[in-house]
């Protein structure tokens, strides 16, 4: 017997589909000099190699929270015939320790060693006093913490600097080597070229971002397993732990939704545009009735309707776990069918301009068929239209899940997810002391994922766009004129 045996939910399907084909199109892309050619440019652009460089530790992440498994139980200790664990766990899980089955009674703020809140202790003596109770796990290993906290945070903290040097300098050193051994160069030379600003890729800027996220994590992780970092919510879960898996409900909801969105809004757009007629007719009612419904409200009332579903069969689901991904399930779908409205709209108008180009009206001349044509000659021309909407949804969709979370048509409550967090934590706000840690978590960990999501947008954008391209080359043509004035010279 295996010591476990992997389980593929439906929302791994949807991670693993989307991987391939974002591997399938950078394979497509990469036979073709001029599809490669707007990504060399993506690739050097310091903001979105920056802002690449963070999303992929958040992918990072979340394909290791997709990864799930049973572990198998002792032996001797089966029950019914079933030789593994009812609890469904992930990569994440074991590569994060503890921190799961970590828990505190209660509320306990970040690196602290005590409860949040006072309650009533039982004495050596007899007597009972009113005062914050020792936490079970964070600070443990400390005899005294008033005297012993802030050293051993210090000592800790220093040793995950250093770790982090150490593990800075071998990717450093790996990534250089690499670009060196593709150009045939020496290691020397591509390392001063790189720190001196002069590589193609702006390996420089990839490399001090590397260095700030591992300064920063390397100790929280370190400290962790002592502490909780980010201290603990309502019941005494880790609040780092909560956060790191809310990126994979997080990337699901923004990932996910695309895959559903892209069939409706390719096919309806680009045959509208290229069939015009009563086709086109049919195409601008539909986008246009299901624009005028207020998205929430439908939202909403899918959501209740696939809860009522999901009350009255409970047998169909074999654990909560699985309960919970049917539902992130339903809401990707859900929301695919509610946003392709915008991209399909967009497909259109450009498609109706494509067909009137020469080499469309060629191939139609020469009795190619209206689907081929769609096919080969109209798609390939609108993937930069497809490629720059979706990456500029995706912060957009992350943003709707935790607005719906918070309103409670969002994920399962048992899910993970940056707006459970939220709701969560906003009565705690109300509270004297204050808990903010929940709430700041959230918000700095939904920030830094929505942000460099948007900057990655604006570089591809500024790849592919046509007209953006246009405005460039007019800005620089100017800039030229200009510097050829300004030095005295005539103007060409």
């Amino acid at each position: 017997m295996l010591p476990f045996r992997p389980v593929v939910l439906g929302t791994d399907l949807l991670v693993f589909a989307m991987m391939a084909c974002v591997l399938a199109f950078a394979i497509y892309t990469m036979r073709r000099e001029h599809l490669r050619a707007p990504w060399r440019k993506v690739a050097g652009s310091a903001t979105g190699m920056v802002a690449a460089t963070v999303l992929a530790v958040f992918v990072t992440v979340g394909i290791l929270d997709s990864l799930h498994f049973q572990r198998a139980l002792p032996p001797g200790s089966a029950a019914e015939g079933s030789h593994y664990a009812p609890d469904v766990l992930s990569v994440l899980d074991v590569a994060t320790g503890s921190l799961r089955t970590r828990s505190e009674k209660t509320f306990s703020a970040p690196f602290a060693a005590y409860g949040h809140a006072k309650e009533t202790l039982n004495e050596v003596d007899g007597t009972q006093s009113r005062a914050q109770p020792r936490l079970r796990h964070g600070g443990a290993h400390l005899r005294d913490p008033a005297r012993e906290h802030h050293a051993d945070i210090r000592s800790r903290v220093a040793w995950g600097v250093a770790l982090a040097g150490m593990l800075w300098v071998l990717v450093a050193s790996l990534i250089i080597g690499i670009a060196a051994a593709r150009r045939g160069r020496r290691f020397a030379q591509v390392s001063g070229a790189v720190w001196q600003g002069r590589h193609e890729t702006p390996l420089r800027a990839v490399l001090l971002t590397l260095a700030v996220l591992l300064i920063v994590f390397v100790p929280l992780a370190t400290l962790s397993h002592v502490y909780h970092v980010l201290g603990t919510d309502k019941v005494g879960q880790d609040v780092f732990y909560l956060a790191l898996k809310s990126i994979r409900t997080a990337l699901v909801i923004g990932t996910a939704t695309t895959l559903v969105m892209l069939p409706f809004a390719l096919t309806l757009g680009i045959a509208a545009g290229y069939f015009r007629g009563w086709v086109d007719d049919v195409v601008q009612y539909l986008y246009t009735t299901l624009s005028s419904i207020p998205g929430v409200l439908l939202i909403a009332a899918a959501v209740l309707m696939m809860q009522v579903y999901m009350d009255t069969r409970p047998d169909r689901f074999q654990s909560v776990v699985h309960r919970a991904d049917f539902r992130l399930i339903c809401l990707c779908v859900i929301l695919g069918v509610t946003s392709w409205t915008g991209l399909c709209r967009l497909l259109r108008g450009e498609t109706m301009k494509l067909r009137e180009l020469e080499y469309v009206q060629a191939a139609q001349a020469f009795g190619i068929g209206p689907w081929r044509i769609m096919l080969r000659h109209v798609l390939p021309n609108v993937l930069h239209i497809v490629i720059i909407t979706t990456v500029l949804n995706f912060s957009g969709l992350v943003l709707a899940e935790a607005v719906l979370s918070y309103v409670g048509v969002g994920v399962d409550p048992a899910m993970n997810s940056f707006g459970t967090m939220i709701n969560a934590a906003r009565l705690e706000m109300a509270r004297e002391p204050v808990v903010w840690w929940s709430l700041a978590a959230a918000f700095a960990f939904q920030l830094l994922l929505v942000l460099s999501a948007n900057l990655f947008a604006d570089a591809v954008r500024d790849a592919l766009d046509p007209r953006v391209q246009a405005t460039l080359m007019r800005n620089a043509g100017w800039g030229r004129f200009v510097a050829r004035i300004a030095r005295g010279q005539a103007p060409r």
